[in-house]
């Protein structure tokens, strides 16, 4: 299929070929017959992605910020290297359409196959579409107009702000900023029954949006001609719809307010509040977050949980619900705002009217119209029959999250042992995202491609952690080497299968536990005596917080961060003592204010004598490096910050600083490539399924003692 996205880098945009998604539960997949250009939404990013770094700085000074604090923690290149590489990944454009369903996942009870349904925010510019059931609305077959559905996810925004500033039939309701989300808004306050005066920079001809009255909002008399217009009085409700740099609507709004009356921010403008005015009048200002409650909360947009109808009227879904009940009983009708209808290979067209607009063209809504083709539901993209350097490890990648793209696949790039053949995710967006930037002869949304393809050596899962054992299951069933970013498994049963399954493979199989590659960590252990006197391991990781809700922190997707992360640190203590691991416990700390589960002391014993210590929390501060290891042995302290620079203390004083952080996942890949090519021996998946094993052990421990 082709999907429509935005390069980052300079603001234009391409149609780029990839699989399309894979129904999933509590989903369906849509094949999208018109989406809406967003021209506000939409000419901001593109303008934003055609500047370059400094004014992408200016605009940006937020994400400026978190790159210079991540500059101080982890380096200045390593941040740089990061920064570019987002820079490189197109970014998905659109979030409003309409189309006919053609799967529905487990758990849709309400839609059918064959069904029109108008989509919202995971509708994009794109030939199909996964979306979640809590974000689409039927249309009766017998309304046949039903483009203007495509519209839904604007309607749902202007519904938000009408519930947010509590809108009752018969107000009066200035609607400053007349574009396409001005006009419905407009549209539909009307249809509430409701006086609506409309405010814009220019004096439009005006589609049939039904207006008390039209006032120009740069008019030095605009405030008195709203008084005229009111009987002295002002307007009931303010609505700012437009997309502005100055905080004109904003000042408009409020004194065209009456007194006690209401402001709803909308649109995107500056939002620097005079207090004056708001003081006097005791103005009440609010803002609309997108298209309703649900958004940006991952148990409503992916697991498809609703919210109860007794305590949220007006969701996400329920909103495009309304929109389309509006449009369906003829209360309102949007049809004469879709002013331009374009094929969605002319894409560019559209872009350029909503930028540059050479041609002066006058537009509201533009359509893009999307054309049956069959080649859209092919499974492969690309070159599967490629000839390939038998010098190479030839990798298959089954997933393509942030790590592998940003980390991962440079890195394996970098050493030049390895090959990327192929590329399998169930999502098109992350296969197109990851192909723009590194050289798959193809990808797939069928990951049995690959494991079947006789021509790839290495197995990649970079997927959820709930789908790992899966995946190094079959993979190792179908005699390839794998390599799995950590955890192995969330479970002692899939970890004892997977042991069973590596027994009799003719596979390898490597965990991404790359921090005992790192070069400072190599150092200390070279350094260590520890078979003549055992050491004490003191190891800190200043993790960070990450909402509760975040798939990481959930116990049967993600398994929690103990499992995530902190099994790294048990393995860089693992190894450098070199000796067997009796025991492990793990203390959850008591906090109401931080997730249990992410604060946590790790203690480790083992066969020499030695004894570990990891502080696992999400409590620090961001300006306190993440990681930091101290080791105490035979007279030497060593200690390592950040993977950035160590210090030793003892008989001799050595300082080590290092410019660019190291945590060994190049060194990591290096020892792949050697195990593979026969030249070193896998020496650490046994510390792995021991490291597994004791953290697993301790956190089901934890659990049972809470009941």
């Amino acid at each position: 299929m082709k999907q429509l996205f935005l390069m980052v880098n300079d603001g234009s945009v391409q149609l780029i070929d990839t699989p399309h998604p894979i129904v999933k539960e509590n989903h369906v997949i849509v094949e999208t017959h018109y989406s809406i250009i967003s021209a506000g939404t939409e000419r901001g990013l593109t303008s934003f992605g055609g500047k370059n770094l400094i004014q992408k700085a200016l605009e940006r000074p937020d994400q400026v910020k978190k790159v210079t604090e991540k500059m101080s923690t982890d380096g200045i290149l390593t941040t740089v290297d990061a920064a570019f590489t987002r820079l490189k990944e197109p970014m998905p454009m659109g979030y409003s359409a309409v189309g006919k369903v053609v799967a529905c996942g487990r758990g849709v009870t309400e839609i059918e196959t064959g069904d029109i349904v108008a989509m919202a925010g995971q509708a994009y510019h794109s030939e199909v579409n996964r979306v979640n059931k809590n974000l689409i609305t039927k249309i009766p077959k017998e309304f046949t107009d039903y483009r203007q559905g495509a519209l839904c996810a604007l309607g749902g925004i202007a519904l938000q702000g009408i519930h947010q500033a509590n809108v009752v039939p018969g107000e009066t309701v200035a609607v400053i900023g007349l574009g396409l989300l001005g006009h419905i808004t407009s549209r539909i306050l009307d249809a509430y029954g409701c006086n609506v005066i409309g405010y814009d920079v220019v004096d439009k001809s005006l589609p049939a949006t039904k207006l008390q009255a039209f006032v120009n909002s740069t008019d030095e008399n605009a405030e008195d001609i709203t008084k005229s217009i009111t009987k002295g009085r002002g307007v009931d409700k303010v609505l700012i719809t437009a997309a502005a740099n100055s905080n004109a609507p904003m000042d408009l709004a409020a004194s065209i307010a009456r007194d006690r009356g209401t402001i709803c921010m909308i649109g995107v403008t500056q939002m620097n509040i005079d207090r004056r005015p708001y003081y006097e009048k005791e103005l009440t200002f609010t803002i609309a977050r997108s298209y309703g409650p649900g958004r940006y909360d991952s148990n409503y947009e992916e697991k498809g949980i609703d919210y109860p109808i007794g305590h949220v009227r007006f969701t996400e879904g329920r909103n495009i619900e309304e929109f389309i009940r509006l449009i369906v009983e003829q209360r309102a009708d949007f049809s004469d705002l879709i002013t331009h209808e374009i094929e969605f290979e002319k894409a560019d067209h559209a872009y350029e009217m909503i930028t540059t607009n050479k041609n002066n063209e006058s537009y509201i809504g533009i359509l893009l119209k999307y054309s049956p083709n069959e080649s859209k539901w092919h499974k492969i993209v690309g070159n599967d029959k490629k000839k390939l350097d038998k010098n190479l490890i030839t990798v298959g990648l089954i997933g393509a999250g942030n790590f592998s793209k940003n980390t991962l696949l440079p890195i394996m790039k970098e050493t030049g042992h390895y090959h990327f053949k192929a590329l399998a995710t169930t999502g098109g967006i992350g296969a197109a995202q990851a192909k723009q930037v590194f050289p798959f002869d193809y990808v797939t949304n069928d990951y049995s491609q690959i494991l079947n393809d006789k021509d790839i050596d290495l197995i990649v899962v970079s997927t959820q952690h709930n789908s790992h054992s899966k995946f190094i299951l079959e993979a190792l069933e179908a005699g390839k080497h794998v390599y799995c970013e950590k955890p192995l498994c969330l479970t002692l049963e899939e970890l004892d299968k997977i042991k069973t399954a590596y027994k009799t493979s003719k596979g390898e199989l490597f965990c991404g536990m790359n921090r005992r590659h790192a070069p400072l960590i190599q150092q200390i252990k070279n350094k260590l005596t520890t078979d003549k006197v055992p050491a004490l391991y003191d190891y800190i990781c200043n993790a960070g917080y990450i909402p509760g809700d975040h798939w990481t922190q959930d116990e049967k997707v993600g398994g929690g961060r103990i499992i995530g992360e902190a099994c790294h640190f048990v393995d860089v203590i693992q190894y450098l003592d070199g000796s067997e691991l009796l025991s492990l416990s793990i203390t959850f700390a008591q906090n109401e204010a931080y997730p249990n589960k992410d604060n946590a002391i790790i203690t480790l014993q083992f066969k020499s004598g030695a004894v570990g210590n990891i502080i696992y929390t999400s409590m620090g501060s961001k300006k306190f490096p993440k990681e930091q290891l101290r080791v105490f042995s035979n007279g030497v302290v060593c200690e390592m910050d950040n993977y950035i620079k160590m210090n030793q203390y003892g008989s001799l004083k050595n300082t080590k600083i290092k410019l660019r952080q190291d945590k060994g996942i190049k060194n990591e890949y290096e020892f792949i490539s050697k195990v593979l090519k026969g030249e070193l021996k896998n020496n650490s998946i046994q510390d792995a399924f021991i490291n597994h094993k004791f953290l697993i052990r301790a956190i089901d421990l934890s659990k049972s003692n809470k009941h």
